[in-house]
């Protein structure tokens, strides 16, 4: 065989391997875990996204473009203005996925990533209209309500084509005299709640003590009474019943004998008993 022409041969078969390899190598593709594919043949979108895995495909003109369906989280910021006209730059962090129903719609008209053409601007809208409605101290100390207020009116704008999972309000940043106003009013404040703080403490003590003296009046007087009533009842006995000394005399005597002063007889008179003590015994 000569040489001059086999030479040729194996080049052309080389080549020919080659683009077999090339064109086998492009009959099939991959859709990578958390996300989807979308199908461009001849510059033709298809109507339904790739799932993941493994699949074939037309090779040269069809290609596969993959779009990312897990949460994704990107920054922004926006200039605000207050109700009572103060500029208010507040930073962001957006967390959003692309549902799968929407990856189509989504690689269509913005070539797979929404966040800088839909996204922001919607959000950065939101924020502004809720910051307008607020003094710039309450943006500050309510954020949360701002937040709440913003995701609700972003969702809104946005709709379905994107899940808006949550804002995050990470900095509020205002003019250094407007932060040194309003961080002096909140001093002020807590002073002026410490102060009450203090001044109802000592009310409620000086409460306290004037009801601990009534409820100490009230039951002196009631033992005063007591005692009174006691007497009163003891007196009455006596009048009615004079025997009843004599009765607790014989009651309490302890066996000794008693020495008697005082006249009896016809005309009456008052009448002691006096204890007379045992003489000591010698011993």
């Amino acid at each position: 065989m000569d040489q001059n022409k086999v030479g040729p041969a194996v080049v052309g078969f080389v080549i020919l391997v080659v683009v077999l390899i090339i064109i086998s190598s492009g009959c099939f593709y991959v859709v990578a875990p958390g996300t989807r594919g979308v199908k461009v043949t001849l510059g033709k979108v298809g109507e339904q996204f790739l799932p993941e895995g493994f699949g074939f495909k037309a090779p040269l003109i069809t290609e596969i473009h993959p779009v990312e369906i897990r949460q994704r989280a990107a920054a922004t910021e926006a200039e605000c203005y207050s109700s009572d006209l103060q500029q208010v730059n507040v930073k962001l962090k957006i967390l959003y996925s692309i549902p799968q129903a929407s990856v189509v719609d989504i690689y269509r008209k913005y070539a797979g990533d929404p966040f800088d053409s839909l996204v922001a601007p919607r959000i950065q809208e939101a924020i502004k209209e809720s910051t307008a409605l607020s003094t710039a101290e309450k943006i500050v100390k309510e954020r949360e309500t701002i937040k709440v207020k913003s995701l609700a009116a972003a969702k809104a704008k946005i709709g379905e084509v994107i899940n808006l999972q949550d804002i995050v309000i990470e900095n509020i940043t205002l003019s250094k005299e407007l932060e040194a106003a309003i961080e002096s009013k909140m001093v002020q404040e807590q002073e002026a709640s410490r102060a009450k703080f203090t001044q109802d403490k000592a009310r409620i003590e000086a409460e306290t003590k004037n009801i601990e003296a009534e409820i100490q009046a009230k039951a002196t007087i009631t033992r005063a009474k007591a005692e009174a009533e006691s007497i009163r009842i003891r007196g009455e006995a006596l009048k009615e019943n004079p025997d009843l000394i004599q009765l607790q005399i014989v009651e309490r005597w302890d066996g000794r004998s008693p020495m008697v002063i005082g006249g009896g007889g016809s005309g009456g008179g008052a009448t002691m008993i006096l204890p007379v003590e045992a003489p000591p015994r010698s011993p």
